[in-house]
């Protein structure tokens, strides 16, 4: 399990410095060595969406999708158009909200009735709010001022955990819900759910955030419309995948990996603060 653990570790950093050095790469080589057509662009705006997400835990526990809001400030230069391929570098500051929503269920996939209650299901949900920072390479391929232009980037995302919230009809710390973290070789005899859910994983509802700064891989592809007096309209799909744990992930801790997951799907509003002084340009 030790030399599982630690392959997985390195092939995280593999990839987030195989993204790094994509990233640096492609702005410097759009910066500085110009071969295409050269551009000065540079854009603001803002940006808002909805956000489905989840944490990946070893030990594992069943989940769906979380919802939630994100929003914020966008930045984007442009810098060159190298053959079809308009290439420029995007930066985001965002409020973002993340966690994970558990599905509690028998071993028949049903809802867990409340034992002081069985007219409710047991329900647990945690919301967190995050800033996040993505520094994306950006490829487009279609017109840059009046029509269509589709797009891909890629890059690093950093995270800034601000605070959380649960969402329940139960506490875990009430012997009745908590099966102990020694089981199933200590078993407690008030817990209510033995034999009756699927997952006896619940370490996870009442531990606190250790690791408040995340990072991770965002890769995102989409439509902009582009108005030569009116800017520029986006809407992407995104995926962040987390690279970092929101709990220790030592030999002592419980659990192995908690790393986010995220979709996003959002739309954004850029205005041209520089635009390059080219007339061929469509």
């Amino acid at each position: 399990m030790k030399i599982v653990f630690e392959k997985m570790i390195v092939g995280r950093w593999k990839l987030v410095m195989l993204t790094l050095v994509f990233a640096f790469r492609f702005s410097l080589i759009t910066s500085y060595a110009q071969v295409g057509e050269y551009r000065t662009d540079f854009a603001l705006g803002v940006n808002g969406g909805y956000v489905m997400s989840n944490v990946s835990f070893v030990t594992k526990v069943p989940q769906g999708l979380l919802g939630g809001l994100t929003g914020g400030l966008t930045a984007r230069y442009t810098c060159e158009k190298y053959f079809h391929s308009i290439c420029a570098v995007v930066a985001e500051v965002n409020y973002a909200q993340i966690g994970w929503k558990e599905k509690i269920l028998t071993m028949d996939d049903k809802p867990v009735p409340l034992h002081t209650d069985e007219t409710q299901s047991l329900r647990y949900s945690r919301k967190m709010t995050y800033v996040q920072v993505p520094l994306l390479a950006r490829m487009g391929w279609g017109r840059e001022r009046n029509g269509f232009q589709g797009f891909f980037q890629i890059g690093p995302q950093i995270g800034f955990y601000m605070k959380d919230e649960v969402d329940a009809n139960f506490d875990v710390r009430q012997p009745a819900f908590d099966p102990g973290r020694d089981y199933p070789r200590e078993q407690n005899p008030e817990y209510q759910y033995y034999g009756k859910r699927a997952s006896q994983v619940v370490a996870q509802d009442t531990m606190t955030v250790k690791n408040k700064f995340d990072y991770g891989i965002a890769v995102g592809a989409g439509m902009e419309y582009s108005h030569r007096h009116l800017g520029h309209f986006l809407i992407e799909g995104r995926y962040y995948y987390g690279l970092g744990n929101i709990y220790g992930d030592s030999k002592r801790d419980y659990f192995g990996r908690s790393n986010f997951g995220n979709i996003v799907i959002k739309c954004t509003y850029l205005f041209d603060i520089v635009r390059t002084k080219n007339t061929k340009i469509k």
